[in-house]
């Protein structure tokens, strides 16, 4: 049976997206994504690095609760007319998995999704919700293995959660309007799963102000793209364990490695107890109810990169919220704790 991805629609040859790329990918998704707020953060932990600037890119208020949206409906749109009927199919800790239900919705397609089933349940829910098939399956290693089998057997169209193209193009957008909305930046602060978030910002920040520096940050546990810059390629890891279940990427691939390579100055990592930390202070501080994963970029910020961007404009990607309220309950109680 003859099959297609969502990335092998004609496109560039480009090996990253460029700014009339990312532009035509901004006019295509107009009206079906959010043009999301930025935010001052002025108090708390913020108020705590002097004269650093924090300014919060507030994609968890996208629809769908994160980033992922733009991402999978610039893939599904770039699917030929006749690989429609046969669907779609996505392999996600959770959040891409909402999205692709969304935007399969949307194209009037039909989605299967695998995910691990120790998976938030308020994500599978939100999947089911959205109309997508949910396979459950024992770890993300064997949802993408999986996802490929139902690309083989069934001629779906593989909508990757972080690799390619049209999903660098997808977030690219975020970062087109992150400049226009914060002129002057220094520094943008990602967070990072499999790298396709990191890829398509700095893509756009570095073409729009090459002097602004972009970094990306990982949990210790799921350190996929930091290994590989340190490695010089793409590398896997044998597990993934981190309370971020969104940045378990188990590997990293060739576009977005190279796209980060490219663009991105360093990756940094920080600890589990240190995205609780983040999550809290983005509650107490900002009102913001986060998932450990969009914590990370705070955390690298209040961490690792604090006096690397000590007195510089700074903008940190809030990138999704997508977590049950009992879990969310847990982790930043945890944080309480920590930060006391």
């Amino acid at each position: 049976m003859s099959f297609v991805t969502a990335e092998t629609a004609p496109v560039s040859s480009a090996a990253y997206p460029t700014l009339s790329d990312i532009q035509a990918t901004a006019r295509r998704l107009a009206g079906r994504v959010l043009h999301t707020p930025v935010w001052h953060w002025r108090n708390g932990a913020a108020a705590q690095l002097g004269d650093t600037e924090v300014w919060l890119k507030l994609e968890l208020f996208q629809e769908t609760g994160t980033f992922k949206l733009r991402g999978a409906l610039n893939c599904i749109a770039a699917l030929p007319p006749d690989a429609l009927p046969r669907g779609v199919v996505a392999a996600s800790a959770g959040n891409h998995a909402i999205a692709v239900a969304h935007a399969a919705r949307l194209a009037g397609t039909t989605a299967k999704v695998a995910m691990a089933r120790h998976a938030s349940p308020a994500r599978i829910a939100a999947c089911r919700d959205a109309g997508a098939e949910v396979l459950l399956v024992d770890s993300v290693h064997r949802a993408f293995e999986l996802a490929q089998q139902l690309v083989e057997r069934e001629g779906r169209a593989m909508v990757h959660p972080y690799d390619g193209p049209r999903i660098a193009e997808g977030t690219a957008t975020i970062g087109l309007e992150l400049m226009a909305q914060v002129p002057g930046l220094d520094a943008v602060i990602v967070p990072v799963g499999g790298g396709g978030l990191c890829a398509g910002i700095a893509a756009a920040v570095r073409q729009l102000d090459p002097r602004c520096r972009v970094f990306g940050v990982e949990p210790f546990g799921a350190d996929a793209m930091y290994r590989s810059f340190q490695a010089g390629r793409p590398m896997a890891l044998e597990q993934v364990d981190s309370v971020a279940d969104s940045l378990g990427a188990p590997y990293a691939m060739d576009y977005s490695y190279g796209v980060c390579r490219r663009f991105v100055e360093d990756i940094v990592r920080v600890s589990d107890d240190a995205l609780r930390q983040a999550m809290y202070y983005l509650y107490r501080d900002v009102k913001l109810a986060t998932e450990p994963a969009t914590a990370a970029a705070t955390a690298a910020l209040l961490g690792p990169l604090r006096d690397t961007l000590a007195g510089r404009r700074v903008a940190v990607i809030a990138c999704g919220a997508n977590l049950d309220p009992a879990r969310f309950g847990q982790l930043l109680e945890e944080g309480r704790l920590l930060a006391a």
